[in-house]
């Protein structure tokens, strides 16, 4: 087994570019599994300037998701017992019937969950139908990740949650930046500077007092304390599990204390809201690291 990273590139200004998973395939072998952006061209002009000797390319496989609480017993179905073996955020390479995988236990919805990447894409057909295959019995229909469970574990979408004029800092993800390596990388300098001069905005955890909310925010969410705006919500859902209207949202630091009530203007109407602990559910990823 190979380790797997979740990882955050950044500009010169220390703005996120991209937040994807990164996968060591071999020791000088890296795959980057990419949120809603490019980088490719981004990462080809650093190679060009960084006089390393790395070649940068798009690898042709075509990623798919299976999540949800019985994918593990798919997964079985397809691999085998010693795929209950795979840690999660490791990864692991396999052949399935003359169809060559990487298999990676991580995915973009806070459940029991593998990404799979296809590796030939001439297969693409044959191991679609033996995964749908193996999922009759349980349902396995193909589909988005539930938004309402990446919201409930606190999970980024980038060009809502976070995008190139959010930093780590903001978003919580301190742990992901290491300013005091020797090992320089693009954004440092600036990172450094944010981090001396603290932020100015939090992301925080949000519940919506109002009825259940029809559908996930299409539009960002005016949030107002004394008729000021200090924030917005950026992802908002109801959560059938937690009886709840729960939401993420960037506001001014120092309003991002939990148990801070303010008004937000939804769709639907204008309702308080209070700060509260995120993830909403299952902080400590017990589910998918089962």
């Amino acid at each position: 087994m190979v380790n797997v990273r979740y990882v955050l590139i950044t500009n010169n200004e220390g703005g996120i570019l991209n937040d994807p998973v990164l996968l060591r395939l071999a020791e000088n072998h890296f795959w980057l599994s990419l949120a809603d952006s490019d980088v490719l061209l981004w990462a080809q002009g650093v190679a060009v300037n960084s006089g390393l000797n790395v070649q940068i390319k798009e690898p042709d496989v075509s990623p798919l998701q299976l999540q949800g609480p019985t994918s593990g017993e798919i997964m079985v179905k397809l691999f085998g017992e010693d795929i209950k073996d795979l840690k999660y955020y490791w990864l692991r390479e396999y052949n399935l019937d003359g169809i060559p995988l990487i298999v990676s236990r991580t995915g973009w919805s806070s459940e029991l969950g593998y990404e799979i990447y296809l590796r030939d894409g001439s297969k693409g057909n044959e191991l679609y139908e033996k995964i749908m295959e193996a999922g009759k019995e349980h349902g396995l229909q193909p589909g988005h990740t539930s938004s309402i469970r990446r919201i409930e574990g606190g999970m980024l979408s980038y060009h809502a949650d976070a995008d190139i004029n959010t930093n780590p800092f903001e978003l919580g993800l301190d742990r992901l930046v290491s300013l005091e390596s020797d090992i320089n990388f693009v954004g440092k300098d600036a990172l450094k500077k944010i981090k001396q001069n603290g932020i100015t905005r939090k992301q925080v955890g949000l519940e919506i007092d109002c009825k259940p909310l029809k559908g996930p925010n299409t539009t960002f969410w005016k949030i107002t304390k004394d008729d000021n705006q200090i924030g917005k919500v950026t992802s908002a859902v109801y959560s059938p599990r937690l009886k709840k209207n729960i939401a993420l949202a960037m506001i001014s630091v120092e309003h991002s204390e939990i148990g801070n009530e303010f008004k937000v203007t939804t769709s639907e109407g204008i309702f308080g809201c209070t700060v509260v602990e995120k993830p909403f559910y299952d902080p400590k990823k017990k589910i998918a690291n089962s």
